[in-house]
């Protein structure tokens, strides 16, 4: 009887280890073979494995390229994604184009309130603001997109200032009920911002040589990509990029690339992402 018990429990032993390596393995596998790249908790990249991408602009306190870029993507017949700060949600000279932008079916996201740096550029995990500065700020971001009538769950994809950010702010993040996102980098597109005096300046024949290079030498091309521009840039540089965005749509086109939305490149975001060490 005692043997028979033994043999009882030393049966559900295995079985239980059995089932434990697989749930272990499940796990594995879902981490592998997951569609989306993240870096430090933040989305970088969709689906390689797609031939979509999406156009995403940001605005703080110019918005020069506004008329351009709305005008372009709406004879284009493009839906593209735009993450703007509280005070550009505020700026009375803005909210025109604000509408026509909502209007036209785009993605109007927040980009914090203020612009706020929130961790040292050199040493990233040092954070710069309190968790309930961080909170504050954003919310009142998002309170300044309800009269737009856009609400938290509208607009639940956040590209953070100055794309930086760390682990905590992601974590930060999650915990309002939001998911951060951020450019993929490679192609220096973000850098369509500076001018001729700074040292990290690039041109707009520079970015559109860069977009090709990458293009072909990516095995993936730019499968999943979220392309980072601006809706506008300081009068010092003249050399506009987004005076080029008629020509980035038909060169993205030809290499039969589908141009979306962000929360239709990341429709189906995974419980877990491929994170970049």
């Amino acid at each position: 009887m005692k043997r028979t018990r033994l043999t009882l429990l030393l049966l559900a032993f295995i079985a239980l280890s059995s089932l434990c390596l697989a749930q272990s393995g499940a796990i594995k596998s879902t981490e592998t073979n997951s569609r989306f790249l993240s870096e430090e908790g933040a989305i970088i990249r969709g689906d390689k494995t797609a031939k979509k991408l999406a156009l995403v602009f940001t605005g703080d306190e110019f918005a020069d390229g506004a008329e351009t870029i709305a005008r372009v993507l709406k004879r284009r017949d493009v839906k593209a994604s735009f993450f703007f700060t509280g005070r550009f949600y505020r700026n009375a000279d803005f909210k025109s184009s604000i509408q026509k932008l909502k209007r036209d079916g785009h993605y109007l996201g927040a980009h914090s309130d203020q612009h706020l740096l929130y961790c040292d550029w050199n040493k990233r995990n040092e954070l710069l603001v309190s968790k309930e500065k961080f909170e504050d700020d954003l919310n009142k971001n998002y309170v300044a997109m309800q009269s737009f009538g856009i609400s938290k769950n509208d607009g639940r994809f956040f590209l953070p200032p100055f794309e930086w950010y760390n682990r905590t702010v992601s974590d930060w993040t999650e915990g309002m009920g939001l998911r951060l996102i951020n450019f993929t980098p490679g192609t220096r597109s973000n850098a369509d911002y500076t001018t001729p005096g700074m040292k990290n300046y690039v041109s707009s024949e520079a970015i559109m040589q860069r977009l090709r290079e990458y293009e072909a030498r990516d095995p993936a091309g730019l499968n999943g990509f979220i392309l980072l521009l601006h809706i506008g840039v300081g009068p010092e540089r003249t050399d506009k990029f987004y005076d080029r965005l008629d020509e980035l749509i038909s060169w993205l086109r030809r290499n039969k690339y589908h141009l979306v939305r962000i929360d239709q490149l990341l429709e189906a975001n995974p419980a877990r992402t491929v994170r970049v060490p």
